[in-house]
């Protein structure tokens, strides 16, 4: 049941895209959004069923892995060892498997998917881009799915590349067709420098893993998890960089973000929630996954320059978002910002560093997802997302709204009993306490730089509460005082709202899933 649950999670939405396609227009434009909500619903609730099953057998999902400086910490998936496997021969004459696999670490990541994707598809039940076309846009985001998902489930290097790769096209067309009506070409530019700096970062990921086959002759991740590439200098070192080049530029890690404010500035609502929801997750996961467990030794020269450009892309997203003027534009910069936390957290290759990266990975997935649907809601109302053309006393005249959004930003900023809390402060606890290998002294003042961040973080979201949210409503005439939260939205918000909470009060629920002591 499990493999068939699996192989429905990957195959189903590409199908159902494809039925949407073969429908009559007038009929496929009728009942897209009713069939894509089914269908990520049903997919929602098969993952969860999955996962369940994973945690009633007591999945083992992670193994101690060695390198040449002695034993790995246990939270690193060293050792593929999931409850469901599905390994068939591909391409054998170059030796490609269609090989998925998923364990504790990947299973969270494919339950976020299914989640957004399915609260994606019911806000498009009432609330779609002004261009239309719901029935392309519905089949977009279930291909999108499809990739996401079998890169997350992806136990082959190829096919975690092919499936890398299927992502960029639906979302290229998402960002270029239904992005911001008011500027064509600023969302096209967008799209194009989206689709560009992807391909160059997956272009070093794939002569990465070709290096890495030259090395040891396969890649199967199970395989390499068990005998990884000893060594920190030469062929092991530079597929090492190139992996985490590629992967860097879709976290994104400063300075390889570039495309990033842009693509969510002209992105529609459900584009941004999913780019930033779980395709930055993508280049995150992969470094967890892939250079981790496969390439210890060179992971570990390199893991000081990681955290160095983790660090300066935690001060830099902080910065760049105390000049913004614009919500999205701001929100997209506060992801680079908190992809730079989970970039260190992965660089200091401690047991609390990868925890707290593999939690801050699913908090920021909700809760940017939150605060780019409620961002969306604040720019249907007024027409623009620009905070000088909004105004301010948000409260007086979207007071659930606005309410929302101050909730979103106090769990983005890292409130205590909110879901943005934990990963960040295991983050710091991990460059506090590094890989005994790693430089301490280093990681020590990396940790006050990011811990700097952090207060960044704060000043600028609590500055954006006080410009949109206070303020006197007289100064507004009444017809500033739009239609507040609708019921489409209410529901649309409320499961993100909520895991925000049980993931603040509850951290275990998820760290039980990594943690071996």
């Amino acid at each position: 049941m499990s493999q068939s649950l699996l192989i429905a999670l990957v195959a189903i939405p590409a199908l159902t895209a494809v039925v949407l396609w073969a429908l009559p227009v007038v009929t496929g434009e009728r009942v897209a959004a009713i069939v894509g909500s089914i269908v990520s619903g049903l997919l929602l609730v098969g993952s969860v069923v999955l996962w369940w099953d994973m945690g009633r057998l007591h999945c083992p999902c992670t193994f101690v892995g060695t390198s040449t400086f002695g034993p790995l910490p246990r939270t690193l998936p060293g050792k593929l060892s999931p409850l469901v496997d599905i390994d068939v021969s591909w391409i054998p004459s170059l030796d490609v498997r269609f090989h998925l696999a998923i364990d504790g670490i990947s299973m969270p990541l494919i339950t976020l998917t299914t989640l957004l994707v399915f609260v994606c598809c019911v806000y498009s039940l009432k609330i779609t881009p002004r261009i239309g076309r719901v029935r392309s846009l519905i089949a977009l985001l279930l291909v999108i799915e499809t990739g996401v998902i079998g890169t997350f489930a992806a136990a082959d290097l190829v096919l975690f590349f092919v499936f890398f790769e299927v992502v960029l096209i639906p979302m290229w067309l998402v960002i270029d067709i239904w992005g911001d009506d008011h500027d064509r070409a600023g969302r096209r530019r967008a799209a194009t420098t989206f689709v560009l700096m992807t391909v160059f970062g997956s272009a070093l990921m794939l002569l990465g893993f070709l290096l890495i086959h030259r090395q040891t002759g396969t890649f199967d991740l199970a395989f390499l998890g068990q005998h990884p590439l000893k060594g920190g200098h030469g062929i092991p070192l530079a597929a090492a960089v190139l992996i985490a080049v590629g992967l860097a530029v879709k976290m994104p890690l400063w300075p390889l973000h570039i495309w990033l404010p842009d693509a969510h500035a002209k992105a529609p609502t459900v584009g941004s929630v999913l780019l930033a929801g779980v395709l930055l997750k993508l280049g995150s996961y992969g470094m967890i996954r892939i250079l981790l467990p496969v390439l210890p030794d060179a992971t570990a020269t390199i893991a000081p320059y990681l955290a160095g450009f983790s660090v300066v892309a935690i001060i830099a997203g902080s910065l760049a978002c105390l000049a913004q003027t614009d919500v999205k534009r701001l929100i997209a910069y506060s992801s680079v910002g908190h992809m730079g936390f989970i970039g260190l957290g992965i660089a200091t290759m401690s047991p609390e560093g990868l925890n707290g990266a593999l939690y801050a990975n699913l908090a920021h997935g909700i809760i940017t997802g939150l605060l780019f649907f409620l961002a969306g809601a604040i720019k249907d109302r007024h027409d623009t997302s620009d905070l000088r053309t909004i105004g301010r006393a948000l409260y007086a005249r979207l007071p659930r709204i606005s309410g929302l959004l101050t909730y979103a930003c106090l769990a983005s900023l890292g409130l205590p009993g909110l879901a943005g809390f934990w990963g960040e402060m295991l983050i710091l606890l991990g460059a506090y306490h590094p890989a005994d290998w790693l430089p301490r002294s280093t990681f020590i003042v990396l940790m006050a730089i990011a811990g700097l961040g952090a207060v960044l973080t704060a000043a600028y979201f609590l500055r954006l509460i006080r410009d949109l949210c206070q303020g006197d409503p007289a100064e507004y005439p009444a017809t500033a005082f739009a239609v507040d939260l609708s019921r489409i939205e209410l529901v649309t918000f409320a499961p993100l709202v909520l895991l925000t909470v049980v993931l603040g009060l509850w951290p275990f629920t998820l760290l039980n899933e990594w943690w071996v002591v």
